[in-house]
């Protein structure tokens, strides 16, 4: 059996996105004041970068993990809760 990369194990996922609530938000003026932010490096899908110098983020692949919020120094900066109910990732691998 042939050995998948993570490109292609998250491709298999299923994301159904809430538009109208985002289950994870970010204080843009807290995390300036972050300087490490870990968050870009930590996020397993990679889901936060760098631009300018500031934080860009986009919630619509997230594994649902906390990994952002167990690294995030900066207390307030990421507001995460799961998301509602049908909505979020659907693991179809393992």
């Amino acid at each position: 059996m042939k050995r998948l990369s993570i490109e292609q194990l998250l491709g298999i996922n299923k994301f159904i996105v809430d538009e109208e609530a985002a289950h994870i938000v970010l204080n843009k003026e807290i995390c300036a004041v972050c300087a490490g932010k870990p968050c870009t490096v930590a996020c397993p899908a990679g889901l936060y970068t760098l631009k300018d110098g500031k934080i860009s983020f986009d919630y619509a692949g997230c594994l649902e993990c906390g990994t952002c919020r167990v690294i995030c120094p900066q207390a307030g900066a990421i507001n995460w809760q799961y998301p509602r109910g049908g909505f979020g990732i659907n693991y179809r691998y393992g």
